[in-house]
């Protein structure tokens, strides 16, 4: 039986990416003028501990960090991590949903600065601090309304 997703989240439409492709599926959902990116906790993202490990916890936060960086500034590039700091809070055992936001605190021409959160059933298990660096020509595949499919091609 697969896994309940909460109710607003679609599987993020995303470019091939094989490393993101073997950790999803990652969803999001639109909120406002920004977006919460979520990850349904499965056996293989756990450590022996049963709890999401902590690199498959610091894979979402990269993750939220570029697309929200992209989303947030309505920039159409492709975003670089330039720097990302992750502190782990709590657990996010397995079955767990976690859900993830972004802020921006300034976006220069060149880099983008954030901080962000991933929570887990009302608790938040990882804290995140990171620069995002816009790269390319803009595209608009790197825009939330193709992440969320509601655009073709």
């Amino acid at each position: 039986m697969p896994p309940m997703i909460p109710d607003g989240f679609v599987p993020l439409r995303l470019r091939p990416n094989p490393y993101i492709d073997a950790c999803g599926p990652l969803y999001g959902r639109r909120e406002g003028d920004g977006f919460c990116l979520g990850l349904r906790v499965e056996r293989r993202h756990c450590n022996p501990g049963g709890s999401c490990h902590g690199g498959m916890l610091t894979t979402l936060a990269d993750m939220l960090l570029v697309l929200g960086a992209g989303v947030l500034t309505g920039q159409t590039r492709y975003m670089l991590t330039v720097q990302l700091s992750c502190d782990f809070m709590a657990p996010a055992m397995e079955g767990a949903w976690i859900e993830g936001r972004l802020q921006v605190l300034r976006s220069t021409r060149s880099l983008v600065f954030c901080q962000g959160r991933l929570d887990a059933e009302g608790a938040q298990v990882l804290r995140l601090s990171g620069i995002a660096k816009p790269s390319g020509p803009g595209d608009d595949s790197f825009t939330l309304a193709h992440y969320l499919g509601e655009v073709t091609a």
